[in-house]
């Protein structure tokens, strides 16, 4: 799958429908789907404001944070950026948007985290308890560790998924999705930019964690980090190559300091 597809491609076919926003945010993120072909392929738009348009540049983190996730060697959803033409609003626009395939495998059905929380735990089990009984520890590290060094606004118990199969009898959690509020998702404009303090511990949501990302690394066991791989500085071309048309140069400056920097010191907290 080619990741960035820069030539516009002809999504007006597509319908667009509000997703479950929990950020707190002022505008909507718009989520569509295709199951014409083999496999379901998702469609997501960054911020859009009504009146406005398609604002901010969450597509755009996505592709950073799929790379970044290969270089530690974490299992995720992969996504492409693709440039297209759409219909919001009855208008015709072009924008940059994000695709991704079902990660279900056949059999399989879903429920958020939070839902399958509610209906399974035991008495004054907290979510992390929960997960770690059910074998998923390794797991929650790895996501905690990673929300920290992108500063994930937004790990609500519906973006972690529980997977299951219930002729085989299996359980599992979908590989890890949805980081585009996250990095500098909130810098609109060159003076916030400038202004953006990289190393903040800004309030996050995390239903297993805390909403401090700092305080979430207490969190990560050294099991859980056992076989992740490590940044490099000359990491920074890989998780930036072929983005310069879809955002300015000024922003991928900012989200690799922000990611370097978090990195050093999380390597300090934990990893030395």
């Amino acid at each position: 799958m080619c990741q960035i597809v820069a030539a516009v491609q002809d999504l007006t076919h597509l319908s667009w429908a509000k997703a479950r926003q929990s950020s707190g945010t002022a505008g909507s993120f718009l989520k569509s789907y295709d199951d014409t072909g083999e496999r379901k392929v998702y469609y997501k738009l960054s911020d859009y404001r009504v009146g406005t348009g398609v604002v901010g540049h969450e597509c755009v983190n996505e592709i950073v944070v799929d790379r970044l996730l290969e270089i530690l060697r974490i299992e995720h959803v992969h996504y492409q950026l693709i440039n297209a033409r759409i219909v919001l609003d009855g208008r015709e626009c072009e924008t940059w948007l994000n695709a991704s395939e079902d990660f279900k495998e056949p059999g399989e059905s879903k429920i958020a985290l939070d839902t399958y929380y509610d209906l399974e735990h035991e008495r004054d089990e907290t979510p992390l308890e929960f997960c770690v009984r059910h074998g998923w520890g390794k797991y929650i590290g790895r996501m905690l560790a990673v929300d920290y060094l992108i500063l994930n606004r937004d790990r609500h118990g519906a973006n972690i998924e529980v997977l299951r199969n219930s002729r085989s009898r299996t359980l599992r959690l979908a590989p890890l999705f949805d980081h585009g509020l996250s990095l500098v998702c909130r810098c609109q404009k060159p003076e916030q930019l400038a202004s953006f303090d990289v190393m903040a511990d800004l309030p996050v949501q995390s239903f297993v964690g805390t909403s401090s990302a700092w305080d979430n690394l207490a969190l990560v066991t050294p099991e859980s980090l056992d076989g992740l791989g490590a940044l490099r500085e000359g990491d920074r071309q890989v998780l930036f190559d072929g983005l310069e048309r879809a955002i300015p140069r000024a922003w991928c400056d900012v989200m690799w300091s922000m990611i370097w920097q978090r990195w050093c010191r999380f390597e300090d907290a934990c990893l030395a």
